[in-house]
């Protein structure tokens, strides 16, 4: 049997090579993963609270709402805000005829959602400024009068969008005005 040459310097030079170059492409790989999920955009965590955006219908103004309607203001003491808007929802094709109303008085933003009895939402509005109102609320499907509704108000303080509180309505599609 015959001694084993010992491998000199330059010959374990090409295997540390390859130990590198495989190193710096682990490397560079974990940095792209990294960078791709730190930049990718992350989609809201149950229960996260997400700003409503504003809604593009409001209008600035109190609107001229047509008799029959049960457009009124309820208000009790200890409410932290005021909103006006019609007891007796009339549709129009998938829109619900509201005007939901946030008054110029007020310091609060405001935002209306629809309901169907089994608490399924039918349709929102985004957030009403001061002194604004819209006069419908798109639903995602045409009701029938009659049908029981909820109408659930909440209030928002600006910038921080902290509840200022909610009130729900119970009433009905009515017929037409």
């Amino acid at each position: 049997m015959g001694k084993a040459k010992k491998k000199t310097p330059q010959q374990n030079k090409p295997k540390q090579n390859k130990q590198v170059t495989v190193l710096a492409v682990v490397f560079a790989v974990a940095v792209i993963i990294m960078i791709v999920a730190l930049l990718a955009p992350k989609e809201a965590e149950r229960g996260e609270f997400v700003p409503p955006t504003f809604d593009a219908s409001a209008v600035e103004g109190t609107p001229e709402v047509p008799e029959g309607l049960g457009y009124s203001a309820p208000f009790q003491e200890g409410m932290a805000y005021r909103f006006a808007v019609c007891g007796n929802v009339t549709m129009n094709g998938r829109q619900a005829l509201v005007y939901f109303t946030n008054p110029a008085e007020n310091e609060t933003w405001t935002k209306l959602r629809i309901y169907d009895e089994n608490g399924n939402v039918l349709g929102e509005t985004g957030l009403i400024k001061p002194g604004e109102y819209v006069q419908y609320v798109e639903l995602n499907k045409e009701l029938a009068p009659g049908t029981p509704i909820k109408l659930k108000i909440m209030g928002y303080e600006p910038d921080t969008y902290l509840s200022a509180g909610s009130v729900v309505l119970n009433t009905q599609i009515g017929g037409a005005a």
